[in-house]
Formats: C-alpha cells, sequence, structure tokens
C-alpha cells in the first residue's frame, strides 16, 4: 500500500452504537475511510466483496454465524484484505479460532480508538497484533511455571518459531531461512514438542507472549 493511498475499511458489529462509536477513526487518522458497514456475517461478507476493503474490523459473535466464519470466507476469496477483530471476548478459543481462520489481529473493544488506528498501520505493514489479554489466556497452560519456555528452543529453533509466528506455511519459512519445507517441518515438530503445544498458533501465540513481552511481529 502506497504511504499516500487510502485505507479502506469495513466495519461489522451487530450493535449500531459500537459501529457509531468506530467512526472516530477517521477522525485519528484521516486516510481511513469506513467504506461499508455490516451487523450480520452473511453482510459482512457481502460487504467485503463488494469493496474489497485494506482492513475489516470485526466483531466475534454476529446474530446469524460467526466473524470467524466470516473472516475464512473473506480470506479465502480476499486475501489480501486483513481482518482485525475487535470484540469483547478474552477468550483462547475464539483467539485461536481467529488466527487459524488466518485473522491479523485480536483486540478487545475497550482498546482506545488510537490504539485501534496503531493496529490497522501494523496490520497494513504485515504484522500480526494481539490484545495481551487474549494472547495471556490464549498460552496460560504452558509455561506458567515462571520460566520462560523460549529457553528450552536451540537458537535454530527459535528463529523457526519466530517465522512461524508471522503466519508463514512450512514452504516460507523455508525460503525465510533457507531451509527445505520439510525440514521447516521437522524443526516445527520438534518445537511442539517442547513447548507442550500441538497447533501452530499456540505456537505462535506463546512466542507472542514470551518473546521479549511484545505484542507484534515485524
Amino acid at each position: 500500500m502506497k504511504i499516500e493511498s487510502m485505507i479502506r475499511v469495513v466495519l461489522v458489529d451487530d450493535h449500531p452504537v459500537v459501529r457509531d462509536g468506530l467512526h472516530r477513526i477517521q477522525e485519528l487518522e484521516p486516510r481511513i475511510r469506513i467504506v461499508a458497514e455490516a451487523g450480520t456475517m452473511l453482510s459482512a461478507v457481502e460487504a467485503a466483496r463488494e469493496f474489497g476493503p485494506d482492513v475489516v474490523l470485526m466483531d466475534v459473535r454476529l446474530p446469524d454465524g460467526d466473524g470467524i466464519e466470516a473472516c475464512r470466507q473473506i480470506k479465502k476469496f480476499l486475501p489480501e484484505t486483513h481482518v482485525l477483530f475487535l470484540t469483547s471476548y478474552a477468550n483462547n478459543e475464539f483467539v485461536l479460532a481467529s488466527m487459524e481462520a488466518g485473522a491479523d489481529g485480536y483486540l478487545l473493544k475497550e482498546s482506545g480508538s488510537r490504539r485501534i488506528v496503531d493496529a490497522i498501520h501494523s496490520v497494513l505493514n504485515g504484522k500480526s497484533v494481539l490484545d495481551p489479554v487474549p494472547a495471556y489466556r490464549a498460552t496460560k497452560n504452558t509455561g506458567s511455571s515462571g520460566i520462560n519456555p523460549l529457553e528450552s528452543l536451540a537458537p535454530r529453533q527459535r528463529l523457526v518459531l519466530a517465522e512461524v509466528a508471522k503466519w508463514k506455511t512450512d514452504k516460507e519459512v523455508g525460503v525465510a531461512l533457507n531451509l527445505t519445507a520439510k525440514t521447516a517441518r521437522n524443526y516445527l515438530d520438534r518445537i511442539f514438542t517442547k513447548l507442550n503445544v500441538h497447533t501452530r498458533t499456540e505456537a505462535a501465540l506463546l512466542y507472542t507472549r514470551h518473546s521479549e513481552k511484545t505484542i507484534e511481529w515485524e
């Protein structure tokens, strides 16, 4: 995206008062334009198809389904559109499901307008953004002893996990680190065992929690 270009945003929330409040982000960032609003899963997908936005601000729960399924559908036909969840649910199940559906971020609704604007810029710059509370809850069953579980990883394994935390495939991790996709997968399998996790998303969220206390990835 060019620096001077407009940032087209679709708002998805079943409460009109919430959508009205989110118009504040246009005041903070003149380049943001809210091009459409939706209050249901179906209308969210239709709005994304019609307007092809840069970012969709999405609630998790919607009257006719959920934002996670809407995210999955939007990402299927608009892979370049970024989906940023904005919800009141700090629930590890929702966090994991949203990331596995292809979401670029997960924020709580108590986030201020400036935080939302910053998150929009972050996802447009290729970063994934998570609020610290859901990130913590999604990984609270691992590393609970107070010891950083990443310390159990060899340096090369940490490099692989850092790439996985950017939501890269095995092939993309291999390209970044000059490995074959199979070798990258072998590294990841050993990482899963060491961290006591079972999915890429759990591993990425654990990295988020313990890697220098950050909630964004370069």
